[in-house]
């Protein structure tokens, strides 16, 4: 069973609650192009672990089958067991990746919104291959790998309710269990919170290994990265630190570096290469919001076809082991197709046009070659977000083409 994709319903009835709260509260912890990027960075990794899924033999499910010590019999306890260790492999999984490079360029995409919010717990990588071997040992300890994958979605489910900035401190609650404040600090970019706070359901770790950090009142959290993506598109807010590792390789003059440089510290460069092509350094203190205008129409736009590729995607979560190979890479491509749109829309970049007016073409050749798999109705919504949002795209090109003349 797939728990997180049961609890997606969940997800979004949350997100519309905290939608309602900042409307009564007044407050502006939302905006369009930030929190679709986070949606669609979602999108991104449901696509990418349903992949995962169609592959029938992974590591994990090898160790336990060669070298599990033990065959633990599943009851109750063992349950509980499994929850409390695989959050202490959490533990350690999320604080490697903030603390060696090619780690962080994975893990990097869930810290890179400069917002804080219910969106911002969805914004989660699709390259973190890497991580099931900080889970290894529960497969040779003999947990089974069914377990561990649902007490690791459980384990996320919990985690998606401390994406909020409308929860305040907990009092007990913050000494054992992560909670919003806590979480909040983790998110931050200012130097007294950066590496903290590691914790996916318990903080107690984070106290145990000299990793915790309390949100200050008189250190108020900056959310984001040091070094801003200043993208809306989730293709680039997956790919840009290892475009970086890569470049930084490629330049360095010492053979040791250019392998060594993913395995370093986080933000660790060669010298030769850090003296020669510098990075912006950020001043927190001149902080600004990565931002690009947005009319009305490009919002709703984007909204509507984040929904359409939300659609496809969840049909794709359900019926990809039903569908040929063929149909599986054409329905994937479109999807990476729509958030690279929907993300170059958003920038206004100035193919966006061409390209999505190509995209909505290229819908109903896909939209034909599934129409034995897709019911009419699942066909017509399809259809008609593509008729109704074409006006919407015409428009509010035109309008932020004016006012991108004007920002520059």
């Amino acid at each position: 069973m797939n728990i997180i994709l049961y609890a997606i319903p969940i997800f979004f009835v949350l997100i519309a609650i905290e939608l309602a709260a900042e409307k009564i509260r007044g407050t502006q912890y939302y905006r369009v192009n930030d929190a679709l990027t986070s949606l669609a960075t979602g999108v991104m990794n449901q696509v990418v672990s349903v992949i995962q899924r169609l592959i029938p033999f992974t590591l994990y499910v090898f160790v336990e089958d060669r070298f599990a010590f033990f065959g633990l019999l599943e009851t109750w306890w063992l349950w509980v067991v499994a929850f409390i260790a695989y959050d202490f492999f959490y533990y350690w999984n999320h604080r490697f990746g903030h603390e060696v490079n090619v780690l962080w360029a994975s893990h990097v995409v869930h810290h890179s919104s400069e917002d804080y919010n219910l969106t911002t717990a969805l914004r989660q990588t699709g390259t973190g291959f890497l991580s099931v071997i900080f889970y290894l040992p529960l497969a040779i300890l003999g947990f089974d790998p069914l377990m561990v994958l649902s007490v690791g979605a459980l384990n996320l489910v919990y985690q998606f309710w401390v994406h909020t900035q409308h929860v305040g401190k907990l009092g007990w609650f913050e000494w054992v269990f992560v909670s919003p404040s806590n979480h909040r600090a983790h998110h931050a970019q200012n130097a007294i919170y950066i590496d903290k706070n590691y914790g996916g359901v318990f903080i107690i770790w984070d106290r145990l290994f000299g990793t915790y950090q309390e949100e200050l009142d008189s250190d108020p959290v900056i959310f984001g990265i040091t070094g801003s993506v200043k993208s809306w598109n989730p293709l680039w807010v997956n790919a840009q630190v290892y475009a970086q590792l890569v470049y930084d390789a490629w330049r360095t003059r010492s053979w040791a570096d250019k392998f060594l440089i993913w395995f370093k510290r986080t933000g660790w460069r060669p010298q030769d290469v850090d003296e020669q092509y510098p990075l912006e350094k950020v001043d927190l203190t001149r902080f600004k919001k990565f931002d690009i205008p947005l009319p009305a129409q490009l919002k709703a736009y984007g909204i509507m076809q984040y929904g359409q590729i939300a659609t496809l995607t969840l049909f794709f979560s359900i019926s990809a082991a039903t569908l040929s190979l063929v149909q599986q890479c054409s329905l994937v491509l479109y999807i990476f197709a729509g958030l690279f749109g929907i993300g170059a829309t958003m920038e206004g970049k100035h193919y966006a046009g061409v390209f999505e007016w190509l995209r909505h073409g290229l819908l109903l050749i896909m939209l034909l070659s599934l129409s034995a798999q897709l019911p009419i109705v699942l066909i017509l919504w399809l259809v008609s977000l593509s008729l109704v949002s074409v006006p919407l795209l015409v428009l509010g090109r035109l309008l932020q083409s004016r006012s991108l003349r004007l920002y520059s």
